[in-house]
Order: C-alpha cells, then structure tokens, then sequence
C-alpha cells in the first residue's frame, strides 16, 4: 500500500472518532442540562 494512502485513511478515522467524541461530550452536557432545567 502507498504510504500517503496509509496516512490519508488513520487521518481520516481519527478524524472521524474525534468528530464523534465532541457529538457524544455536546449530546451528554445538552441532556444534563436539560435535565437540570427540568428538576427546577
């Protein structure tokens, strides 16, 4: 395989699993603060 290949494709999920990372923190501090509001 070409190494740019290879690079390009681990760039690439890393890229992807840091993108999913920040949806999942942004999802659980939107849910708690729902839920905080919601408890007043």
């Amino acid at each position: 395989m070409d190494a740019k290949l290879v690079s390009d494709l681990i760039m690439a999920v890393i890229g992807i699993l840091a993108l999913g990372t920040i949806v999942g923190v942004v999802g659980a501090f939107w849910s708690m603060g729902r839920a905080a509001y919601r408890k007043d």
